[in-house]
This record gives structure tokens, C-alpha cells and sequence, in this order.
């Protein structure tokens, strides 16, 4: 690892550490709805409560705008954290000032702070020096563990961190490895998924990709604009036909880099994406319907995938084979991430994952715990299979 974490942190009892953590968390009647994000905090702040640090958390909340938005209050956060914690959390009403750092300067060692929400200042978003030199009077130390907030060059993403000794948290650090074991230095060969609706919203991705995997398969509606590319017939089906020469392109950089790219061979389609829709399964190559749509990847797509799956060490996927919130075109999500799964479970396969899709296709077919690792950054992970560097992270590296 070549990133600073809490493991070179020494003498920190007493001292002040400064956590950016992500509780933009989903909030129904004013209660925490989903506390994932919460869980993924509590290895640091309990590793940094066991040193006898002071911890004081920093994060966001919505859209505030550089306002003080009552509504976009933690506030709410603190009595689901401190149930977790099973230990009490101060507030604090601002992140900054004379009122934060007294309630600071109050805590016990190994006393935990939720700091309002970092967005009420408009020095935030905008990584204002001056924003960022107030965060770091009130601490000694920064620890960032919101590997999903990483490619914002904001304040408490990334301006504290040049200001304070800087370390990686556990969630992060986790994060981390698993990324670098997926692509920075993986076991090969590595074969990728990637699926989604649209070529245009992942051609960064795939052109990355190409020149770092051995296989890549491509899936959901953007296989579709490479069938199209191919000369296949392809319906009614959804294709950005105005992106073929880019299909064709990225499949002729596959080439040249030697990554094998994986298309459908035959395929699932309907009339209409609703459940007990009649459906068929055709090869490609068979004329279809301007009615019919493809809406999935059919069997011996998903027997050529698995088979390339046995042939991997390491998998990183992200975006579904085919619309699988509507079945039966979940079909191949299904079986693909279940295979996956088993040969993670087996040790056979290091299997990494991330983006909303992604996540919630795992959890629907009931594979999400078995995956290596399933990264729930969203942004932060598809800009880092982008290829591209994350202020946050880059400002912790080791010198």
C-alpha cells in the first residue's frame, strides 16, 4: 500500500482527530432508513476510541448550497450511531469556530463528536483554503474514511488533509486494497463486466478497461450498440446507434491490447418490459421483430461467461447483464453473479464489485456477502475504474 493509514499513526492518545466520514445516509420520518453507511464507520472510530483519541466526525448531508438548512441537520444521525457505538455521541451545531472546538475540547479521551454538516459553508464544495485552515484548528489529526465522497476536491475531502497529519481509515483502507487486488496488481487473468444502458455514460471506462483486462464482457443496452456495431439485427431493442463508430473503435483497441471482449451470442427478447411478458431466446444472427426488444442475455451467453469466470483469478464487475428488476429478464444477472460468488467463496476467484446497479443486482440475487468485496462508492468507485485519480485518496499517499 502506498497510502498513509492509521497503522502509521502513533501517539495519538488525547489528541483530536478530525474523520470525514459518509452519513449521507436515506432518512424516512426523521429516523436513519439505512444504516449501512454508519456500520462501514465503526471499525474507525472504535479503533481510534481504543487509542484514548478525541474523535469528531465530519460529514455531509444533501444539497444545502452553502446554507444552513434545518432539514439537511445529522442531528438525526446521532441517536442511531450512539445505538451502534453502544457508547454516547455529542453534536456539536457547527463544524467549525469557537462553538465546535470547546464541544471538543469537552469530550473525554476517546469521546465521540458528530460535527454539523460540513455543506451549511459554502467553503466546502468549493475546497476554500481558508474553510479548510478553520476545520484544522479545531484538530490534530485527519483520518478520511469516505472512500465514497474521494473524487471530490473539496474541504474535508481533500484541502484538510494537505493541512494535518493524514491517514486512510479502516473502511477506506479497505477500499484500497480491494481496488488495487481488482485492478492495480491483480492475480490474472482478470475479467471484467460491465453492463448498463448506455456506451456514452461508461466510454471512459471501457477504454481503460480494454487495455488492462484479458476478457471484458459487456452487457445490458450498451451490448446493445455493439451487436448494432457488429451489423447484427437488433429491433426495437435500446441502442445509442449514433455510437457505433465508438463501438468499433473500443472493440478494435480490445484487440490490439489483446483483452477479449465478451458479447452477447444469443439473446432474450420481449415485446415489453413487464413481468409474464411472452418472451424468446435467439441467437445472434436471427432476424427479429421491430417489436422485439433485447432485454437480457440468454443461456449460452451466461455458459460463455461462466466458462470465462473459471478461466479468471479476478473479476471486477459493474452493471447488470439485462433489465433484472423486471424478471425474467434477471435471468443472467443471476446466474452469473451466483456463479461468482461461489468461486469467491471457493478462493477461487477475487471478486470485486461496485456501483448502485451493481449492488442492488447482487443483493437481488442474493450473492452481495459473497463477493470478495462489493464497493458501495458509486461515483468515486466508476471514476477509479476510469482510470482516473481521486483528490481524497491522492492526498493521502505516502511521500
Amino acid at each position: 500500500m502506498t497510502f498513509r493509514t492509521l497503522d502509521d499513526a502513533h501517539d495519538i492518545a488525547g489528541k483530536t482527530a478530525l474523520v470525514r466520514v459518509d452519513f449521507n445516509v436515506p432518512m424516512d420520518g426523521g429516523r436513519v432508513a439505512d444504516d449501512t453507511r454508519l456500520r462501514a464507520a465503526l471499525p474507525t472510530i472504535q479503533r481510534l476510541r481504543d487509542a484514548g483519541t478525541k474523535v469528531a466526525l465530519l460529514a455531509h448531508f444533501d444539497r444545502p448550497k452553502g446554507q444552513r438548512v434545518p432539514s439537511m441537520s445529522l442531528q438525526p444521525v446521532v441517536d442511531e450511531l450512539e445505538t451502534l457505538l453502544g457508547a454516547p455521541v455529542r453534536f456539536a451545531d457547527d463544524c467549525v469556530g469557537e462553538a465546535a472546538k470547546a464541544a471538543i475540547a469537552d469530550l473525554d479521551a476517546g469521546g465521540v463528536i458528530l460535527l454539523e454538516n460540513v455543506r451549511f459553508h459554502a467553503g466546502e464544495e468549493k475546497n476554500d483554503p481558508a474553510f479548510a485552515q478553520q476545520l484544522a484548528a479545531i484538530g490534530d489529526l485527519y483520518v478520511n474514511d469516505a472512500f465514497s465522497a474521494a473524487h471530490r476536491a473539496h474541504a474535508s475531502t481533500e484541502g484538510l488533509a494537505r493541512l494535518l497529519p493524514a491517514y486512510a481509515g479502516e473502511s477506506m483502507r479497505r477500499e484500497l486494497e480491494a481496488l488495487d487486488a481488482a485492478l492495480g496488481q491483480p492475480q490474472r487473468p482478470v475479467i471484467g463486466i460491465v453492463g448498463g444502458a448506455k456506451v456514452s455514460t461508461k466510454l471512459d471506462l471501457l477504454k481503460n478497461l480494454v487495455g488492462k483486462l484479458d476478457r471484458l464482457a459487456i452487457g445490458g443496452g450498451m451490448a446493445n450498440t455493439f451487436l448494432y456495431a457488429q451489423g447484427h439485427d437488433i429491433g426495437g431493442s435500446l441502442a445509442e446507434k449514433d455510437m457505433a463508430d465508438t463501438a468499433r473503435a473500443i472493440m478494435a483497441e480490445a484487440e490490439a491490447q489483446g483483452c477479449e471482449l465478451l458479447l452477447p451470442v444469443d439473446v432474450v427478447v420481449a415485446a415489453a418490459v413487464s413481468p409474464g411478458v411472452e418472451t424468446r431466446t435467439l441467437a445472434m444472427g436471427q432476424p427479429l421483430s421491430a417489436e422485439d426488444k433485447i432485454l437480457d442475455a440468454g443461456p449460452q451467453s451466461v455458459d460463455r461467461l461462466v466458462a470465462a469466470m473459471d478461466a479468471s483469478r479476478t473479476l471486477i464487475w459493474n452493471g447488470p447483464l439485462g433489465v433484472f428488476e423486471v424478471p425474467p429478464f434477471d435471468a443472467a444477472t443471476v446466474a452469473a453473479a451466483r456463479h461468482a460468488g461461489d468461486l469467491a467463496k471457493a478462493g477461487r476467484l477475487v471478486a470485486v464489485a461496485g456501483g448502485g446497479d451493481t449492488v442492488a443486482a447482487l443483493n437481488h440475487a442474493g450473492t452481495a456477502a459473497d463477493m470478495t468485496f462489493v464497493s458501495t462508492a458509486g461515483g468515486a468507485f466508476l471514476e477509479w475504474m476510469e482510470g482516473k485519480p481521486l483528490p481524497g485518496v491522492e492526498a493521502l499517499r505516502s511521500a
